[in-house]
């Protein structure tokens, strides 16, 4: 069992995001889960990710604002305490279309290994 607070959250680089801050909360080097990674993005406004998809599966829930999310069948628009699955090599976009900030909890898969 290992407890995180905020303050020993790391930021990374998120790739094809932009105008976002993204902090790591768990993963296999910061607290020993090697099934899943967990962040916490904090998307301004305009902010947002590129469309594209990864080998993996993952979950979005929105802690407040709203986003709104594109996928090759539309686009939905998620406020506070909702979420979205999108699972291995679906197709997202992100854009925060507010002049709020949006901040969404992030949980997926780690990439799968070499």
């Amino acid at each position: 069992m290992k407890k995180m607070e905020l303050k020993e959250a790391k930021p990374y680089e998120a790739p094809g995001h932009f105008d976002v801050s993204t902090l790591r909360l768990h993963d296999k080097d910061i607290s020993g889960s090697d099934k899943f990674i967990m962040g916490i993005s904090h998307f301004l406004p305009g902010g947002g990710c590129d469309m594209g998809s990864t080998p993996t599966e993952k979950i979005y829930y929105v802690i407040s604002g709203e986003i709104t999310v594109k996928t090759d069948d539309g686009e939905m628009v998620l406020g506070p305490n909702d979420s979205i699955y999108i699972g291995p090599g679906e197709n997202r976009a992100i854009i925060n279309n507010t002049n709020e900030p949006v901040t969404m909890l992030v949980v997926l898969e780690p990439p799968p290994k070499p």
